[in-house]
């Protein structure tokens, strides 16, 4: 009944669309201010494209400032200008950038701030990952990796930005808690490659025996292989060191072939998520309910889950894009029917058909790079990461050869396994809590919380929230219980915040489960 009803109404808006001969204006202008141009911005701008087809007449405007302040600066100011409903924007540092932010928030623009934080509180909403935690999970990872004892070099990125400044903090405090570890040098890069190629040949010191180097994202951590390897001080013969990063993108140069193809040891999924920011920003213009600070999910990429992250990320990309063209093309053709002032009926009538055609092959794709995703989350979810040991090096090929003949990829660790089932026993508990969970583990609240956030990149809560409107899900599907009963059966308090939990999950209300 729900689908007869979509197709309904979009035939209607497509004869009207038609008949009209005119396009629509925009319902909200949205502005996004990008503070540099690489590929994790465009794999965010394509994000953000897509996820304004799937709103109603929404116009995005786009400014990089190629790591400029005083470009991003007059970007800023030039888009509140041409008068847009909202602004999105990366600052490109922490305090340059915050004035031109201000004057928008102050002309009554809401401001959504992802990624880089400003010194000031005038912002609507501040969306990211949480960089102090992916530095410190590097730390804790590296440390596991050389077994609490070697020589450890940084690169971080662009001085002043937010995450540079937190991954570090992160990273610092990690290593902390192991003495034998000395980080031979913090050098400076700007995010760059070529930043990190520099700093590291500019570096007075010692460069042999570093057995480790954390590059603050993929491309200086692959600046700075570059370096080493080109480095005199670095033989063929000599110690050869491991390399990690952040970002874990997909495609033919990102984070995860890297680590896949053991170039790099491990990296760190940075989400780009542009279509949730682009469904904070319509929250937000319509005064529907939305968080002052959201954190994205992340997730530690290691050669143990690498191949099969890379398999969904790739398949979800080359989804995006064909939906992409499908919007392309049923575009022009509305474009084109515009300009039409006499159109016979026959010719009306396959062109029609033509439109109607091209938006269920979209709606049919745009539902299929859903179930993709869900299908993502749902791997990290059964999926253990254990760091490998440092092999010998004379165990090092033989090692990679099993590795890829077998991916070494754990369905389901015993860990997992029976933190699922204390999570399903306890489910219907209102009052659980991560105390409670971590107690039935036999761990501590920190050690609980940080063996799931490294197996999953998702904390305790949030797995308790997923299992929970998992469970809700099948008993819609499967009860003559209300909405109301289903709510307090899985442990929410409230079904209005159930409901609202559910929307987010699953694109629609518990209530449209039935229709």
């Amino acid at each position: 009944m729900m689908h007869k009803q979509l197709f309904g109404g979009l035939l209607l808006a497509l004869l009207l669309t038609i008949l009209g001969c005119a396009n629509p204006k925009p319902h909200y202008i949205i502005g996004v201010s990008q503070c540099s141009a690489d590929i994790w911005r465009e794999k965010q701008n394509a994000e953000l494209r897509m996820g304004a087809y799937c709103q109603e007449n929404v116009e995005l405007r786009f400014a990089a400032a190629h790591d400029s302040d005083e470009r991003q600066v007059q970007q800023i100011d030039s888009l509140v200008d041409s008068g847009i409903d909202l602004l999105i924007v990366a600052p490109n540092q922490v305090q340059t950038i915050s004035p031109a932010i201000d004057r928008a928030y102050d002309k009554g623009i809401p401001v959504i701030v992802f990624e880089r934080k400003t010194n000031s509180q005038k912002y609507t909403s501040f969306i990211s990952a949480d960089n102090y935690e992916m530095g410190r999970i590097m730390g804790e990872y590296i440390a596991s990796r050389l077994h609490g004892k070697g020589r450890v070099m940084e690169i971080m990125g662009l001085k002043g930005s937010s995450p540079a400044i937190e991954r570090h903090n992160g990273f610092a405090d990690a290593l902390k808690n192991y003495p034998d570890i000395t980080v031979v040098a913090t050098l400076q890069g700007d995010w760059t490659e070529e930043s990190a190629v520099k700093a590291v040949k500019a570096y007075p010191g010692n460069l042999d025996h570093i057995d480790f180097v954390f590059g603050q994202n993929d491309r200086m951590a692959m600046g700075a292989r570059r370096a080493l390897q080109e480095s005199q001080q670095l033989t063929a013969d000599s110690h050869q060191p491991l390399y990690c990063g952040i970002d874990g993108l997909p495609g033919e140069d990102g984070g995860i072939r890297l680590v896949r193809d053991s170039i790099l040891d491990a990296s760190y999924i940075y989400p780009t998520h542009g279509d949730k920011i682009i469904e904070l920003a319509i929250n937000i213009l319509e005064g529907k309910l939305y968080e002052k600070e959201a954190l994205l999910q992340s997730a530690l990429v290691t050669r143990d889950n690498a191949k099969v992250l890379l398999m969904q990320s790739e398949e979800m990309m080359h989804q995006a894009e064909y939906l992409d063209q499908l919007h392309s093309r049923a575009d022009t053709y509305l474009k084109e029917l515009a300009t039409q002032h006499v159109v016979n009926w026959m010719s009306m009538g396959v062109i029609l058909l033509l439109v109607v055609t091209i938006v269920l092959f979209y709606m049919y794709h745009l539902r299929k790079v859903k179930l993709q995703q869900e299908r993502v989350v749902s791997t990290l979810w059964n999926m253990e990461i254990e760091p490998a040991p440092v092999a010998d090096e004379t165990k090092e090929h033989t090692a990679d050869s099993s590795a890829d003949e077998k991916p070494s990829v754990v369905a389901e660790s015993a860990f997992l396994a029976r933190f699922r089932e204390v999570v399903e026993a306890r489910m219907e508990d209102s009052e659980v809590s991560v105390d409670d969970l971590a107690a039935e583990m036999s761990l501590s609240r920190v050690q609980l919380y940080r063996k799931i956030k490294t197996i999953t990149g998702s904390s305790p809560v949030e797995l308790l929230r997923t299992t929970r409107l998992k469970r809700a899900y099948q008993m819609l599907l499967t009860t003559d219980k209300s909405v109301s009963e289903v709510a307090y059966a899985v442990g929410f308090t409230a079904p209005s915040y159930f409901s609202k939990c559910f929307k987010e999950e699953y694109g629609m209300v518990p209530g449209d489960i039935r229709k």
